[in-house]
């Protein structure tokens, strides 16, 4: 057991004939502060001047205290034992949720599901690498459909009055690029959600050089595996995603097809252009040679005809 100890307290009372002032003064003097700090220990109120002291240095501290002359005394410190079996019932007590005793609880953090909700027309959420190049295919052949039938109507209007026409084809062209400018930035900002980045990043496909491999840069980075701070991830992707996903595949080489295709096609035409006019160069070269020709071709016969006569003056 570890010794006991003690304190001093003081509750403003004095010694038999000592006046306040000169007690106030004589304690300002031995604990070196002024009267103003020590006006507070004549309160009315107990206050412990010393304490966690020895039983010889407390009975050290009330003498010098009492040459000041104030009634001062020596109490025992209060000592708080523990008990572990009394622990271990109130961590028991707390264990049990249905304990009238236990104490509240509150949740710490805020508790996420395991995918994000799906959002195509929101700055909110996050969608993969997949499902951001299915959303666009979808768009692109939504897209064509649209500009078609807007095409088709545009020339039937432009064919009754051509101001009109091109006007009104105008607005509906100005508006149906502006929706799909919108929804393609919808996407771009849920995917830099899922690779953690700020939606804000969009804004580099405006920087020239930068927005020219910036875009596949959003297709290629791989999003954060598990919730950041815009969310959980995304739900697993479905079998349409995978296959609009794959149909980019189809279109790439359809785009390479048709490039191939033009560029032979317009060396094919260059060739031939070529090649006419190389011809019609050559012909005019075969004009004049024939017309070189003729003329000799022409003396020849005089000379036939002139030694005709000769031979059948012989046979007379």
């Amino acid at each position: 057991m570890s010794e006991p100890r003690y304190k001093i307290v003081f509750d403003g009372a004095l010694q038999p004939g000592v006046d306040i002032t000169t007690a106030k003064l004589n304690l300002a003097d031995l604990f070196k502060s002024d009267v103003a700090a020590i006006e507070r220990l004549f309160n009315g109120s107990t206050v412990a001047l010393k304490r966690d002291l020895s039983h010889s240095d407390a009975q050290t501290y009330l003498q010098a205290l009492g040459k000041t002359g104030i009634d001062a005394r020596i109490e025992p410190e209060t000592t708080v034992e523990l008990n572990l079996a009394d622990v271990q019932e109130y961590s028991a007590a707390v264990a049990e949720p249905d304990s009238p005793y236990a104490p509240p609880r509150a949740s710490v953090g805020e508790s996420l599901p395991a995918f994000a909700e799906l959002k195509p027309f929101s700055v909110e959420g996050r969608i993969g690498r997949l499902r951001f190049l299915a959303w666009t295919m979808v768009l692109s052949l939504v897209g064509i459909p649209v500009v078609g039938i807007f095409a088709l109507i545009g020339l039937g209007l432009v064919s009754g009055d051509s101001t009109t026409g091109l006007i009104i084809g105008g607005i509906f062209a100005f508006f149906l690029f502006i929706a799909f400018v919108i929804i393609s930035i919808l996407f771009s900002v849920q995917r830099l959600h899922d690779i953690g980045w700020s939606g804000w990043l969009w804004l580099l496909n405006l920087v020239p050089f930068v927005g020219t491999f910036f875009p596949f840069v959003i297709m290629i980075v791989p999003g954060n595996t598990g919730a950041n701070r815009y969310g959980p991830p995304p739900p697993p992707n479905s079998t349409a995603v995978k296959v609009l996903c794959s149909l980019w595949i189809v279109f790439i080489a359809l785009i390479f097809a048709g490039g191939m295709l033009g560029g032979i096609s317009a060396i094919q035409q260059e060739y031939e252009s070529n090649l006419e006019s190389s011809y019609e160069s050559g012909s005019v070269t075969t004009d004049e040679v024939d017309v070189e020709v003729e003329p000799a071709a022409n003396s020849a016969d005089d000379a036939a005809e002139a030694a005709q006569p000769s031979v059948d003056s012989a046979k007379e």
